[in-house]
């Protein structure tokens, strides 16, 4: 177990190495950073000053492990556009992202789980195929056209939901949240829908197909033999056999959605990381971009990493196969 644990480690550590060579190439030769920080009035002295305090006269070698160096302490900079400290900007603005994201998830599950039941168990009825015309449709959308429709449906022309910002919030610490204000969770409706929305059909699709296999298996069919109603049978035995790939699908998406957030976000002009991300592009705020890959791709790899090591947990297969890929190996 802890040679599987060790090895899904390196992995990881791999890929952020990897994440952050592309983060340094972005950062160092994308324009020159002593031009964007400096207005053009800035004397040779201030600029040869700020190159020193850069780093940027050390070889390109010793820049890459200066940036890595920094980044692991959270350190990024400072933004071109904000003039502040980028760990704490993004840090500002990663609570209202969360929130989106922790929301969206929820609604997939709620939402998604049920309709993937139903249309395993009721496959034939018209219910289960129009579900699953919706679910294809919800698949194929653009989630800026979906955003757009519910803005102009729900917020144009009924009034019942805000079509931009964030609400009021309330912090806590330096968390910030609107789950605690009415003008907060009206905000969330219409963006969380948004987002999980692709996340609920593939849910749905994904409990549909794994219901019908369980289904299928003689556990099941002794049950049924056994005389278990069918509620005992569909939602104690056979849903049960179905969560442990949902969970897994779930935990995966997360850093997914964490990382497409930023259309949904840029739709809703909803203030979290990815909306910072859009404007760091459009004023090329590099350093805001550097630090956004970074912590976005760290979300992803550490979710991913914990998915693996759940998966080793659970199932002693995975531990055994790499116990002897290994032994081959050598």
């Amino acid at each position: 177990m802890l040679a599987f644990i060790v090895r899904r480690v390196f992995n990881a550590v791999g890929v952020m190495l990897a994440v952050a060579l592309l983060a340094f190439v972005i950062f160092r030769f994308v324009g020159d950073p002593v031009d964007m920080m400096l207005n053009e009035q800035a004397s040779q002295t201030q600029r040869d000053e700020l190159r020193e305090r850069l780093g940027l006269n050390a070889s390109v070698g010793m820049q890459f492990v200066h940036f890595v160096t920094n980044a692991a302490q959270g350190e990024f900079g400072i933004s071109y556009r904000n003039q502040q400290d980028v760990f704490a900007l993004v840090a500002e603005r990663f609570p209202a992202t969360f929130e989106l994201v922790l929301m969206a998830t929820l609604l997939s599950l709620i939402i998604g789980v049920p309709l993937g039941v139903l249309t395993a168990i009721y496959r034939k009825s018209r219910l289960a195929q129009a579900l699953q015309f919706v679910s294809i449709l919800g698949i194929s959308l653009p989630s800026f056209v979906v955003g757009i429709m519910l803005i102009l449906i729900f917020s144009v022309q009924l009034g019942w939901l805000p079509g931009f910002g964030r609400g009021d919030t309330v912090k806590i610490g330096w968390w910030t949240t609107g789950l605690l204000t009415p003008s907060g969770r009206a905000a969330l409706v219409l963006p969380s829908i948004t987002l999980a929305l692709f996340q609920i059909t593939l849910i749905m699709r994904l409990v549909r197909a794994e219901m019908l296999e369980t289904l299928r298996t003689e556990f099941i069919k002794f049950a049924r033999a056994r005389g278990l109603p069918d509620r005992v049978v569909h939602f104690r035995l056979a849903l049960r056999n179905c969560l442990m790939p949902v969970i897994t699908v779930t935990g995966m998406q997360i850093g997914n959605l964490i990382a497409f957030a930023l259309i949904t976000e840029t739709v809703f002009q909803w203030p979290g990381m990815g909306l910072l991300f859009i404007q760091s592009v459009m004023f090329v705020d590099i350093p805001v971009m550097a630090a956004y890959l970074v912590i976005v791709s760290f979300i992803f790899v550490a979710l991913n990493t914990l998915v693996d090591m759940m998966y080793g947990v659970v199932d002693p297969r995975l531990r055994s196969q790499h116990v002897k890929g290994g032994a081959n190996a050598h």
